[in-house]
């Protein structure tokens, strides 16, 4: 296994969290665990990652990690109101200064015109708010949607987040 690069988002976010003593939990669905795993290739990450859950299904979303069922019924698990309750239910259950979630329809399948494939929805909450992005990622629009790529870009981009607040807000 290669040495992960300086600049890699896990490094780099994981160095902010230990420089502001922040911990941080993580709640994922349509990354099925990934951005959870990148945060731990770092050595010493135990001294701010709390923990995840990898809430594929709508019952673990409700019972686990606090979304509300309406707006489950009324929004879906992949809608920015779901990302938002995902990420403060982490936060509040593993007890950390910061969640993560992300939720989207990885593919190939699973997409309608309302929710195509590639829709992902990230979320961060932190004692001073809760902020959410929504993404379609266009990349593997032909006939078979790279699902692989939809779940890296998402990792991606829900570290990127983190990156963000960490560097702007605290």
């Amino acid at each position: 296994m290669k040495p992960l690069d300086e600049n890699a988002l896990e490094i780099v976010v994981g160095q902010l969290l230990k420089q502001r003593r922040l911990t941080l939990a993580v709640a994922e669905s349509c990354t099925g665990g990934l951005v959870s795993h990148r945060i731990t290739n770092v050595p010493g990450s135990s001294a701010y990652y709390q923990g995840s859950v990898t809430s594929y299904s709508n019952e673990i979303k409700e019972r686990v990690l606090h979304v509300q069922r309406d707006t489950l019924e009324r929004h879906g698990a992949v809608s920015e109101q779901a990302a938002r309750e995902m990420a403060q239910g982490v936060r509040d259950v593993l007890c950390a200064d910061v969640g993560l979630a992300v939720t989207g329809i990885a593919g190939p399948s699973g997409g309608t015109p309302e929710k195509p494939v590639g829709l992902v929805y990230i979320a961060l909450a932190a004692p001073d708010g809760v902020w959410a992005e929504r993404y379609v990622w266009e990349g593997n629009r032909g006939d078979s949607p790279d699902r692989w790529e939809n779940k890296a870009l998402s990792a991606e981009a829900v570290l990127d987040l983190l990156r963000r607040y960490l560097e702007e807000r605290v």
